[in-house]
């Protein structure tokens, strides 16, 4: 932590060795279990132009949480939900292209003004974390259905690491103001004694579709409608990582590798 802050201020830090390579790993394995899910993989850029921002709700609402090279007038990305919005923006898609289901990797960059105190110790809430996220482009009318799956395939990803997890549907006063259903999915961390959020899967219906344009025929010849658009982490690497190292570590203060996660780091532990 000494050495994140010395680089680049408070809430920075650097992982190295075994901890650099196990955050490695579990990207990796998340981008490849979500192909099997049926996801495409894309990697887009980092720093985007404001109307990528504004097309994915960003903007205006959290101007002040989000990083800007004010010179080039180009943002850094909070989530890979961002430049995944505008993949299609001002397109119209023939209905035989839905469903589009696309995983991306990004670093996330993230103000995250918030007090001192617990909270912001260690790496639980940095300015900067890596996150993979999955998203979909659907028909309005299969966008709940696919919300379910969007969930299911982030709890997945939670039974396959073996730790405990729960999933909540949101009340109407925590929904983002973009949504209309969310599903937060947390691990359960037992050296911080509480359950960490690694994943909210959400369904927010035309509202990026409208800011970005994204529409479609439902036939050929149809007036063009707007597609409904879903998000989900899958999952935010650094909870992910601190719950990993809190259920696997064992007496003598190993670490034991998740099965699903020997094979990318080349161990069953870490010492």
């Amino acid at each position: 932590f000494e050495r994140g802050v010395k680089i680049s201020g408070s809430r920075f830090y650097v992982m190295k060795g075994m901890g650099a390579k196990l955050q490695r790993a579990v990207i990796q394995w998340l981008l490849d279990l979500h192909g099997k899910q049926g996801y495409t993989e894309v990697y887009t850029p980092f720093v985007v132009k404001e109307e990528t921002v504004w097309a994915s709700g960003q903007l205006p609402k959290f101007r002040d949480n989000l990083y800007r090279d004010v010179e080039d007038d180009l943002w850094l990305v909070p989530t890979a939900e961002v430049p995944v919005t505008s993949l299609h923006r001002d397109e119209i898609l023939d209905m035989g292209q839905l469903p589009l289901h696309y995983c991306a990797y990004t670093p996330c960059f993230r103000r995250e003004k918030m007090s001192a105190g617990r909270d912001v110790r260690g790496i639980k809430r940095g300015h900067q974390f890596d996150k993979v996220e999955m998203y979909k482009f659907v028909a309005p009318e299969t966008s709940y259905a696919e919300l379910e799956k969007l969930r299911a395939d982030a709890e997945e990803t939670c039974r396959l690491l073996e730790i405990p997890f729960r999933t909540k549907a949101l009340c109407t006063g925590d929904l983002g103001f973009a949504a209309t259903k969310t599903y937060d999915v947390e691990l359960w961390a037992p050296g911080q004694n509480e359950w960490l959020e690694v994943s909210s899967c959400s369904n927010v219906e035309a509202f990026q579709a409208r800011r970005a344009n994204v529409r479609f025929r439902p036939e050929q010849g149809a007036r063009p409608e707007y597609v409904h658009t879903l998000n989900g982490s899958g999952l935010g690497m650094p909870r992910t990582i601190i719950a990993i190292m809190e259920n696997y570590q064992q007496a003598d203060g190993t670490i034991a590798v998740p099965k699903v996660l020997q094979h990318y780091m080349g161990t069953d532990v870490i010492r």
